[in-house]
């Protein structure tokens, strides 16, 4: 069943559309006005919008734009009387789906919303098909931790929630954070990398939030900030236990009232931003010394995911093998080379104190030095003694 909302302050055209529109299978929500159109758009999920044109409080053209923001594939049908004509077909070219004059057709409301729900249909199957050609490298492995980990990656990407990845350096945790937003509603919008540990402290906030023109020595012209590439998007905050206090405390205000201001600037600027952070440290520990703020770690961490190091998943090191052994063949233009048992097993029992970063690291040294098939003694020679 598809779920309609009918936005329109004159009550009898609601009754008489909820009437007609309910016998033909739709799910009908209401509302009086522009304001509390929105309102219900903000928080439900609909299929197709029926509105308005002049209404109180807020008229159809504002809340098009307003809904066109927070998600352009809902279809929007324009309400109008004869004396709004031109102001529907402006409508239009701002991305309404199509108008209707009042009272409309009955042939033509059920063809337009026919084709309206047809189109949005079309893009949600396209969506799907998008994704399953992503080009995102896959989450090697079958263990149990790793399977966890698929599991809850599958239930939170289609919220909003923000998630805070732990693990050790070179574990996997940026892969897990581009999985997430792959899999989310936003996978068609930016995916904007930060490294808090690779920026200096006194430029932290210029990279987040961006400046304006000289609002310091060496700011020469506007920039735009991280936060504001990632709108409609995702922005991962990679080694976030390495940011500074001061950057910490903007940052939550950025999440708490979702707007950032540039250094330097007065204005204030709406983002709609997914935050997904990582860290390679103890953040408990770093809530002790005061080096962390806790009210921002409680926003950070509504979901806690957590990569086990690759001497925790020994078991996944053949499946991992074989992934690189035949990703570097191809990178390089070369057959793919195998590994016998022998050295399977001494890769098994190595101590991989650089995780998957390592491993891979690894094997392509090994597929550089190594016969047709990698042995024990090619392990002996480029891996243990390196």
């Amino acid at each position: 069943m598809l779920n309609l909302l009918i936005i329109d302050d004159e009550k009898y055209i609601r009754k008489i559309l909820n009437e007609i529109l309910s016998k033909e299978g739709y799910v009908i929500d209401e509302a009086v006005d522009g304001d509390e159109g929105w309102n219900k758009f903000y928080i439900n999920t609909y299929d197709a919008v029926l509105c308005d044109i002049k209404m109180p409080k807020m008229d159809g053209l504002e809340f098009l734009a307003k809904a066109q923001k927070l998600n352009a594939e809902i279809p929007i049908i324009m309400i109008s009387s004869l004396g709004d004509v031109e102001t529907a077909v402006d409508a239009v070219k701002r991305g309404a789906f199509d108008y209707l004059p009042k009272p409309p057709d009955l042939n033509r409301l059920l063809i337009t919303l026919k084709n309206a729900t047809d189109k949005l249909g079309l893009i949600k199957t396209t969506k799907k098909l998008k994704r399953k050609i992503s080009t995102v490298q896959p989450i090697i492995g079958e263990s149990i931790p790793i399977k966890k980990i698929k599991e809850i990656i599958d239930k939170v990407a289609p919220t909003d929630a923000r998630v805070l990845i732990t693990g050790e350096s070179g574990s996997g945790k940026e892969l897990v954070a581009r999985w997430i937003h792959e899999k989310s509603n936003r996978h068609e919008g930016p995916f904007i990398e930060v490294n808090c540990a690779a920026i200096p402290t006194d430029l932290i906030e210029s990279e987040l939030f961006g400046h304006e023109k000289g609002s310091f020595t060496s700011a020469i012209k506007q920039r735009i900030g991280k936060f504001e590439q990632a709108d409609n998007g995702t922005l991962f905050l990679d080694e976030i236990g390495d940011m500074s206090l001061a950057a910490q405390s903007k940052v939550l205000r950025a999440l708490q009232e979702g707007k950032i201001a540039r250094v330097g600037g007065d204005k204030e600027i709406a983002v709609n931003v997914r935050v997904l952070a990582a860290t390679n440290k103890d953040l408990l520990s770093e809530l002790e010394t005061k080096n962390f703020r806790l009210d921002l770690y409680h926003r950070l961490s509504i979901v806690l995911i957590h990569i086990p190091s690759l001497n925790n998943r020994r078991d996944d090191i053949p499946l991992l093998t074989d992934f690189f052994l035949h990703q570097i063949a191809e990178e390089y233009g070369q057959e793919k080379k195998s590994i016998d048992k022998n050295a399977l097993e001494a890769l098994k029992q190595h101590n991989w104190t650089g995780n998957i970063r390592e491993l891979r690291n690894v094997i392509e040294r090994l597929i550089i030095f190594s016969e047709n098939t990698i042995n024990s003694e090619d392990i002996k020679d480029y891996v243990l003694h390196n």
